[in-house]
C-alpha cells in the first residue's frame, strides 16, 4: 500500500502540472485565433481547474471503473465548496462582485436535483446524458451574456486571468506537455487508487469520493488561497461554481453518453448527490447577503466538509 501511495502522490503532482500547462496553452491558443481575453478567461474560470479530474475520470472509464469516476466527480464538487472555498475564506474573506454567480448557483442546484430524479431508477441513459451536456452549453451561454453586463473592473479581472503569450509554437508545446502529464498522472492515480482504497477498506465509489477527489482538489485549494489573498474572490467562487457545473453536467453526462446506460449506486443517488447539493445551498445566502464569504463562514464550510468525510468513512463504509 505504501508503494501505491507513492505512485498516487506522484500522479497528483503530474496532474497539477499538466492542468496548469493545458490552461495556459488553451488560453494562448484561444487568443491566437481571435477570442478576447475576457471570453477565454470566462471559459477557463468555468472549468479550467476541472481538467485534471476529467483526465482521471476518462482513465477510470477506460479501465472499467465507473464507480471510481462517479465518486470523483461528485466528491470533487463537495471538495470545491467545503475544502477549496472554505480554506480560501479562512485565510482571507472572499469578496464577491460577480452578480451572475447567484443564478449560476441556482442552476447547479437545479442540475443536481435533475440528476437525482433521473437516477431514481438506478441508471442514467444516453438521452439523460445528452440533456445534461446541452444544459451545460446553455449555462455557459447564459454566463457569457450575463457577465458582459457586469462592472468593467470585474470583466478586466476575468480577462487578466487568461492573459498569456499567444505564440503558436509555445502553446502547442504547452498542449503536448500537458497531454503527456495528464495521461501519465491520471494513469498513476487510477492505477494506485484501488490499492489504497482496499487498504483503507473502501469500495470504489468511496475511493473516488475521498482520496481521489480530495487529492486532485489540493492544487485548487492552494490556488484559491493565493487568489483570496490577492482579493480575487470572484475568481475563487467562479472556479468553485463553474467546475462543479462542469463535473455534474459534462463529466457525469458524458459518462452516460459513452456508456449508454450508466449504473448509479443507490448511495450515490441517496447520499452523495444530495450532499453536494447541500454544500452548494450553503453558499447561496452568502451570495444574496453581504456578497462575501467571511472567515466564520469559511470555518462553517470546512467543518461541514470534515463532518461529511466522517459520515462517509464511519457510516457508509460500514
Amino acid at each position: 500500500m505504501f508503494e501505491a501511495m507513492g505512485w498516487f502522490v506522484l500522479g497528483l503532482v503530474l496532474l497539477a502540472l499538466g492542468g496548469d500547462s493545458i490552461v495556459k496553452g488553451a488560453s494562448g491558443l484561444a487568443q491566437r485565433i481571435g477570442a478576447s481575453p475576457f471570453v477565454a478567461g470566462l471559459v477557463l474560470v468555468a472549468f479550467g481547474t476541472s481538467l485534471p479530474e476529467l483526465a482521471v475520470n476518462l482513465q477510470a472509464i477506460l479501465r472499467g471503473q465507473p464507480a471510481l469516476a462517479l465518486g470523483n466527480a461528485v466528491g470533487s464538487n463537495v471538495a470545491n465548496f467545503g475544502l477549496t472555498l472554505g480554506a480560501a475564506a479562512l485565510i482571507a474573506p472572499v469578496v464577491l462582485r460577480w452578480r451572475a454567480l447567484a443564478p449560476l448557483l441556482l442552476m447547479l442546484l437545479a442540475g443536481t436535483l435533475a440528476v437525482v430524479l433521473m437516477g431514481l431508477d438506478g441508471v442514467l441513459s444516453r438521452t439523460d446524458g445528452l440533456i445534461l451536456i446541452l444544459a451545460f452549453v446553455a449555462v455557459m451561454a447564459f454566463a457569457a451574456a450575463r457577465t458582459r453586463r457586469e462592472a468593467p473592473e470585474l470583466q478586466d479581472a476575468i480577462a487578466a486571468f487568461a492573459r498569456t503569450s499567444s505564440d503558436l509554437w509555445l502553446n502547442l508545446l504547452r498542449f503536448a506537455i500537458a497531454a503527456v502529464l495528464l495521461y501519465f498522472g491520471s494513469k498513476l492515480v487510477v492505477g494506485s487508487a484501488p490499492t489504497i482504497g482496499e487498504g483503507l477498506g473502501m469500495a470504489a465509489l468511496l475511493t473516488g469520493l475521498l482520496p481521489v477527489a480530495i487529492g486532485t482538489a489540493l492544487p485548487e485549494v492552494a490556488a484559491a488561497i493565493a487568489a483570496a489573498r490577492r482579493g480575487q474572490g470572484d475568481i475563487v467562487a467562479g472556479h468553485v461554481i463553474g467546475a462543479s457545473l462542469f463535473n455534474l453536467l459534462v463529466v457525469i453526462g458524458g459518462m452516460a453518453v459513452i456508456d449508454g446506460s450508466l449504473a448509479l449506486p443507490e448511495s450515490f443517488v441517496r447520499f452523495e448527490l444530495p450532499a453536494s447539493g447541500v454544500f452548494a445551498l450553503m453558499l447561496y445566502p452568502m451570495l444574496r447577503g453581504d456578497l462575501r464569504v467571511s472567515k466564520n463562514e469559511g470555518a462553517a464550510l470546512m467543518i461541514a466538509f470534515l463532518a461529511w468525510v466522517a459520515f462517509e468513512m464511519l457510516v457508509l463504509r460500514g
